[in-house]
């Protein structure tokens, strides 16, 4: 099974969220299905099921590596440098 290269590198404690939801949405009039945050800078993203995809475009244009669900009673991490969960 393939591990996460990356977590151990993450600054803790885990950074507070920059937004309360995704920025570029609501700018771009928008709307994400669901919102993940950045475990590197606390940025605020729509996922991959959205329109803009601005979670993953965060990760393209930052390279921070590691995102988890912003979802109420989720958890899960992702990595998108190694392709698995955290």
């Amino acid at each position: 099974m393939k591990q996460c290269t990356h977590a151990d590198a993450l600054p803790l404690p885990e950074p507070g969220p920059l937004s309360d939801t995704c920025l570029e949405c609501l700018a771009t009039g928008t709307h994400p299905v669901q919102l993940r945050l950045c475990l590197t800078c606390g940025h605020v993203g729509c996922c991959d099921s959205s329109p803009k995809r601005h979670a993953t475009e965060h990760y393209k244009d930052s390279g921070h590596p590691i995102m988890r669900t912003f979802e109420p009673g989720e958890a899960w991490r992702w990595c998108f440098v190694d392709h698995v969960l955290v």
